[in-house]
Order: structure tokens, then sequence, then C-alpha cells
């Protein structure tokens, strides 16, 4: 569960709402949700399900409990009893003031709330608040279950306590927020997406490039530059070794020339509008809606995960992600009341169908990646977490043997049964049986483990606190059957021997 928030209120459930609500739902925050549209709970559910999808894709800690999804037929009794309020009702301001009337009226005194309009200012929606100092703008981009940045605007009513409380509500779930200095129309990320839709309706007007051309553009170029270093990064690269001076002083005359419209827009004539849609129907009309969303949502896995992999940009935020649901798996399992005279059950999972290989199973490396969330959600339980890392000390694995059993299908439910076959003071030995939801053992994994000291790079004993727990544990794991092949090398088979000529 959240450090920060157990409960939150999702106002309005449409498609920001829907991300907003699967967001929360997935970091393990129980969530109540109003809507008084008929279509609110199939399209949440619907967003859910590519959430899930997504996130299982996406991320390779343990997904863990999510939290309890819960829909409100008046406002208030969704807002009752809640950390956070977020508002995602249409863009109206008279709207807006009604809904967030009711909200501060009904709402626990110290809930804070974030609303997130597109275009308004904080100042404009706390007209009439009792409290303004609790509302602020909380303005993401779709979709919000993937995309981390969340613009975090403030007024002078606000003060920095409840827009750092507002971040950090946002950081524990994954987001990546950027405070706004200043309030404005439309905030930034808008701004700047306005500036490109004024010049690519007049693209379109003008007949210089379809819609389909135009994305061609952003996509296979500055896009792809975009994603990873923004604006300002990227054109200091293009100064060469000056760097970004150099590079005003190249560009910076062609500011004044005629190249754009951005003073200007075209009338939105029902001419323009139809070929607008008409140009987008060539375009993308093979797809429904959901299917563009699953494309976009693969698309945004594969460029975080890259991102991840150096560390960089939004990876940054995936893999700070990543690291509190592992801890989340691992609190769980430090909490699960264990009976040890039998095998212990830490880590359960489903085979997405993105695991599947050529032959329609589970390929080889997802048992490898499902035993190490289990060897992890083992580790957590007997007290290896973030203090204890940041002590200088870590349990490595030195020998793993893997046998494959069965051939795994898709969303077969695993669960994997732990015991540990023995300890020292540096050494734990660990079994894991990976059975499907009929008790058909699937696979199993042996692990040796080692524990050392990460500063200095070499075995060392463990700390009291792990020495403690596998003692705990230790009366109750021998007395347990030692699995036959437990131990056995492969060489150890029963192969004839190779004729010698």
């Amino acid at each position: 569960m959240s450090k920060l928030i157990s409960k939150v209120a999702c106002i309005g459930g449409g498609v920001i709402g829907g991300g907003w609500i699967a967001r929360f739902l997935l970091n393990g925050i129980d969530v109540a949700v109003h809507d008084p549209s008929p279509d609110a709970r199939r399209i949440v559910d619907e967003v859910l399900e590519n959430a899930r999808r997504a996130y299982a894709r996406m991320l390779m800690a343990p997904l863990g409990p999510e939290g309890q999804l819960t829909f409100h037929d008046t406002l208030a009794a969704a807002v009752a009893g809640a950390d956070y309020i977020q508002e995602s009702v249409p863009e109206r301001l008279d709207l807006k003031h009604t809904v967030i009337a009711a909200i501060e009226a009904a709402a626990p005194r110290d809930a804070l709330i974030g609303s997130s309009t597109s275009g308004f200012r904080p100042s404009q929606l706390q007209e009439g608040m009792a409290h303004p100092e609790r509302l602020f703008v909380a303005h993401p981009f779709n979709p919000v279950y993937l995309v981390p940045l969340v613009e975090i605007v403030g007024s002078p009513a606000n003060t920095e306590a409840a827009l750092d409380r507002a971040a950090e509500i946002q950081r524990e779930t994954g987001l990546k927020p950027v405070r706004i200095r200043k309030e404005i129309d439309a905030h930034i990320g808008d701004r700047l997406l306005e500036a490109v839709w004024r010049e690519a309706l007049w693209l379109v007007h003008d007949d210089v490039a379809t819609t389909e051309e135009i994305d061609d553009v952003i996509r296979f170029g500055f896009g792809l530059r975009w994603a990873q270093m923004g604006l300002f990064e990227t054109y200091r690269i293009a100064g060469g070794e000056a760097g970004m001076k150099h590079f005003i002083e190249q560009f910076g005359p062609a500011l004044k020339w005629p190249w754009t419209k951005l003073m200007d827009v075209p009338e939105m004539t029902d001419a323009l509008a139809g070929k607008i849609g008409d140009q987008s129907d060539a375009q993308s009309g093979q797809h429904s809606i959901r299917e563009l969303e699953r494309i976009r949502d693969e698309n945004l896995i594969g460029i975080l995960q890259a991102l991840r992999a150096n560390d960089w940009g939004a990876g940054e935020t995936l893999r700070e992600m990543e690291d509190r649901f592992f801890e989340r798996a691992k609190a769980v399992a430090r909490a699960t009341e264990t009976d040890y005279r039998a095998s212990m059950v830490l880590h359960e999972t489903r085979v997405p169908g993105e695991w599947l290989d050529y032959n329609g199973h589970m390929t080889e490396f997802r048992y490898l990646q499902v035993f190490g969330d289990a060897t992890d959600a083992f580790l957590g339980h007997i007290g290896m977490d973030d203090a204890y890392r940041s002590a200088g000390r870590s349990v490595y694995t030195v020998e793993t043997h893997i046998r494959h059993l069965a051939e795994t299908k898709v969303n077969t439910r695993l669960s994997v049964k732990s015991i540990v076959l023995g300890h020292d003071a540096k050494r734990i030995r660990l079994h894991h049986e990976m059975v499907d939801e009929a008790g058909q053992v699937q696979a199993t994994a042996e692990h040796m483990l080692m524990h050392v000291d990460t500063e200095a790079g070499r075995a060392s004993p463990m700390a009291a606190s792990l020495t403690e727990r596998l003692a705990a544990l230790s009366p109750g794991q021998s007395g347990l059957e030692v699995p036959e092949h437990a131990g056995r090398p492969i060489r150890d088979i029963g192969w004839p021997e190779p004729e010698v000529s």
C-alpha cells in the first residue's frame, strides 16, 4: 500500500479519469469512483484491462495486490474518507465549480483536491472555495497509467507544503511531477502542443500535407528525439561542440522569418473538419479505438523500457516505479503469516500472451523471471529491504538449476512454493516449485544464494536481522522432505557414458 495515501476518490471516469483510476489501483491504492454516465463502468473496465496488460508487459516486478475499486451513486459517498480527490470532469468552468463545491462540502478537511484540467488556471478553479489552498491542478497526459508526466500548478492561495505533498503523492504512483512556476492558461504541455496543432491545421488547410504525412514527420523524425531529450537538449546537440550558444547564433535570425502562422489559426469550417476527418479515417480507420490504444501502449512500453536501460528521462521514473513495486511485494511477503512446516507461497502470477514463444508456451527466460521474483519475495520475507541494502549488504544468486516439466500455457495462474534446504552464516540454499491452479508442477528451480558486502565486493556474514528470521523458519522447514532431484547436476541423469574409440 501507499505510504502517503490509502484511499483516493476519482470524480469522473472517462478517458482521463479512467487512466487515473487504473494508475492508483495498480499501485495498491483503494479508489472510490463517482460518474453519473451510464457508460462509466464499461469505460473504466476497458481502461483497466489495457492498463493491467501494459503493466504486466512493462514491469519486471510482481504487480502485487490491487487496490479495491468501488462505484458510488453520489459524489459525497465517493469522497467520504478519501485522502486525495482527483477531479476529471469535462472542461467547463461552471461544471467544475459545481463539482469542486460539492467535493469541498463532503470531503475530509485535510484531503487534497487535484484537478485534471488541461486549460484552466488553479485560481479560476478556486473561486468561491472556503479553503482554496487545498485545490491545485494535477494535469496528466493520456494514457495516464503509462505516461509519467503530471503538471502540478498552484496559485498564490496554495501553500508550499500542500504542493510538496501533492507532488509526493504523484511520485508514489510512479508519476514524474513537474511544478509549474507560475499559473498560466493551458500550463506548459498543452501550450506547446497547441503551437504544433495550429501549424498542422494550416498545413492540412493549404494542402501542403495530409494528416498521415504530418504524423510521419513527427513519429519518424523529431518525435523520436523529443521522447528522450526534449527540445532544448536536442538543440544543444544540434549546436555541435559550441553548444546552445552556437545554435542560437546560427538559427536565431530565422525566428524573424515568416515560417509559421502561430498567431493565427484557420477557421474550422465544415470543409476543413471534413477534410481532416476523411484523412484521419484513411490513416487509421482500419483500427478500432481500443486497438489503437493497445498499439500505442505497446510502443510506449518499448520506448520506456529502452530509456530505463539507459536510466534516462522517463526511464528513470519507470525504474523508480518498478523499485516501489518490488518493495511492495517484499512488504506483503514480510507481513504474510506463514506456516513454516509447509512450503512457503510468497509469489503468484499469471502467464500473459507476450510470455509465449514460437511453440505456444511460456518462453525459457520467463521461467527464470518467475523464480527470480519468488526469490525476491523470499528475501523480502526474511527482511532484506531498502534499509538493509543501503547499509552495503545484499544477497546474490551464485548458482541456479531449473527443470522444465510442463508446457506452461497462456493465462495459467502460477504459484511458487518455496522451501529453504539449508543455510549458514553466508549462504542460503533455496528450492522453488512452480505449480498451476490444478496443482500440476510446471517447473522447479534450485538456487544457491550468497550474502555479500556490496562495497567490498566479497562474501560476508549476514546481519542479525536476516539470521534471526532464518533461525525462526528453520525448525519447520528442516522437517520437510528434500526433493529427490535437489542437488543433482545435469550430468547425473543416467545417460550412458560416451563410447571412446
